[in-house]
């Protein structure tokens, strides 16, 4: 009798677990189904396909992720040197990843490097590409100071190779992220088999280089249109079926990163403050003056009671202590990661060098128009398309160059690259979260700032002069302009500095925000709220820089224990 209660108990035990199977089998014969149509998705017939095979947003080279939230933009110490410039206001800004360090003198010259081979200056079409790229090392000199070591050694001996850059501009830092961007998705895509292995090295030319944004909108012509270079297909089809070995990597693929860019102002302070150490549940236990808790620049730690925390200038000619016991490590700047890191796993997000960031200075951050991801710069393009109906790219005979106030040609976009122009009407119309293409100026700058504008008149009836006479910010105009020699037939530049009186401000829409202190300011200046303006043309022995990426996705791809950071 108890054989057969085992042997029954048994036959309902297999019986559950085949009707478990089958329901199994007929949800998965369904998974794969639309759930719009409920036709099938990546079949392999054909018909429409999806990478569902994606996970999450790799890592990118050099960078740490960090997590968005909210947090108070601006002092929460008392403002002492009355800038009334960073008046505190709530903020929320998105998940992205930071580099985890400054760009240093190494990785700017990789780019130098591929700049040289590439472009070559000593060829006429190519030579202001690479020269405008090179930093300014005589940031270094100065009349009472003797730095020439600095000057002739700090970009190129391999004693300062892990020393963050410097003498580089804004414009330079942004051309260098847009380069960065290429090179990362050109390895990405050569590890994945859609394009030739080794090629970026060994058939690389100025006619034929990898553009992001050129083998996405028109694969065909990306890297010179070489067939033999760009690979349909790559490896996907194994990921995904056999219908997709005829077609080129696209943004669906899940492979292309984001682009490189310098971080926003707001992505800066939020990144630098690290207020998740601080954080218990939902929310902040205490305020941070600085990158690290607590309110002292010098550790409390057992193991480095009284050590500096970071580069700065401790006094009047006191930029690094007592020899035999240097209060914090260096005279100029330090190698990267000599300090640790805040509680994002960041280094040096005080001192050693302030940092670019993206956004056109104004003296008030305008949270009551915006409280998300706040910018103010930006300045919206497309891409150009030619007669044919297809984009226009930039060839080695429409190369565009900006010559800067101070004299220093640059290009602005290089052979290969998709030409770019303002978006017109045709993107504006009926909008209402933007009107234009250019919206630096926007609720403080433009002519609707201004104490001159009638609000009830037509803003396009505007008499000659009337636009420099009625700016919101009188800054000086320096102009640059050339001419050809009527005896030498050569180009000539003349530079006309602007000696008016008239000015009221150094401040215009070619004015950059930079953060943090440096190894020449005082500890005032390490605290993340602080923010001051510097022309994106010109550039320091104090000013560096690092890059951002946007998160795509969720907010965090973990989640943590509640009341504790997530790791």
């Amino acid at each position: 009798m108890k054989i057969k209660k085992i042997m029954a108990l048994k036959s309902l035990v297999i019986l559950a677990l085949v009707v478990s199977f089958t329901g199994c089998s007929k949800k998965g014969s369904t998974s794969g189904a639309s759930t719009a149509t409920g036709w099938k998705i990546n079949d392999k017939k054909g018909g429409f396909q999806f990478n569902d095979k994606f996970k999450k947003q790799e890592t990118p080279p050099g960078m740490v992720p960090v997590e968005g939230g909210t947090f108070t933009m601006g002092k929460v110490q008392d403002d002492v040197m009355h800038d009334w410039n960073n008046s505190p206001n709530q903020q929320h800004v998105q998940s992205f990843f930071m580099d985890e360090h400054e760009v240093t003198n190494k990785m700017y010259s990789e780019y130098l490097y591929w700049m040289k081979t590439v472009f070559p200056p000593t060829e006429e079409n190519y030579k202001n590409i690479y020269y405008g790229a090179i930093p300014d090392t005589l940031v270094w000199r100065n009349r009472l100071g003797y730095n020439e070591t600095m000057t002739n050694n700090y970009l190129r001996h391999p004693a300062y190779a892990d020393y963050p850059v410097v003498g580089v501009n804004w414009i330079q830092a942004t051309e260098f992220s847009k380069w960065r961007t290429d090179r990362v998705n050109e390895n990405i895509l050569e590890r994945e088999g859609y394009l030739k292995k080794d090629a970026k090295i060994n058939d690389v030319s100025a006619e034929a280089n990898f553009s992001t944004e050129t083998y996405l909108n028109a694969p065909s012509n990306a890297m010179g249109g070489n067939e033999d270079i760009v690979i349909k297909g790559g490896r996907s089809n194994k990921r995904v079926n056999d219908s997709s070995q005829n077609v080129y990597a696209q943004r669906s693929s899940g492979l292309i990163l984001p682009e490189y860019r310098l971080p926003t102002e707001a992505e800066w302070e939020y990144a630098a403050l690290a207020l998740v150490g601080n954080r218990e549940f939902n929310i902040y236990k205490g305020q941070k003056k600085y990158p690290w808790s607590g309110q002292y620049t010098r550790s409390g730690k057992r193991q480095s009671r009284g050590d500096q925390l970071a580069n700065f200038k401790q006094g009047k000619g006191d930029y690094g202590g007592i020899a035999g016991w240097s209060d914090d490590g260096a005279d100029i700047t330090n190698k990267v990661k000599s300090y640790n890191p805040n509680d994002f796993g960041l280094y040096d997000m005080a001192g050693n060098v302030a940092e670019w960031v993206q956004d056109v200075y104004r003296p008030v951050v305008d949270d009551e128009a915006n409280d998300f991801n706040y910018f103010r710069g930006n300045v919206y393009t497309k891409n150009k398309i030619g007669e044919d109906g297809t984009v226009e790219l930039v060839t080695a005979d429409n190369i565009t160059y900006d010559t800067l106030s101070n004299g220093r040609i640059m290009a602005r976009n290089f052979p290969g690259q998709i030409a770019q122009v303002p978006v017109d009407e045709n993107e504006t119309y009926l909008r209402t979260q933007f009107s234009t293409s250019d919206n630096r100026n926007y609720r403080d700058g433009d002519r609707q700032s201004t104490r001159y504008f009638k609000f009830n008149s037509n803003d396009e009836e505007k008499t000659e002069g009337e636009e420099e006479k009625f700016r919101m910010y009188e800054a000086p105009k320096h102009k640059i302009s050339s001419v050809v020699d009527s005896t030498s037939s050569e180009k000539k530049i003349i530079k006309q500095y602007d000696k008016s009186e008239k000015r009221t401000t150094l401040i215009d829409d070619n004015v950059r925000v930079y953060k943090g202190g440096s190894w020449r300011d005082r500890a005032y200046w390490l605290d993340p709220a602080s923010r001051r303006f510097f022309p994106q043309d010109m550039a320091t022995d104090f000013i560096g820089f690092r890059c951002a990426m946007s998160k795509v996705g969720p907010k965090s791809n973990k989640k943590s224990a509640r009341g504790n950071p997530k790791q």
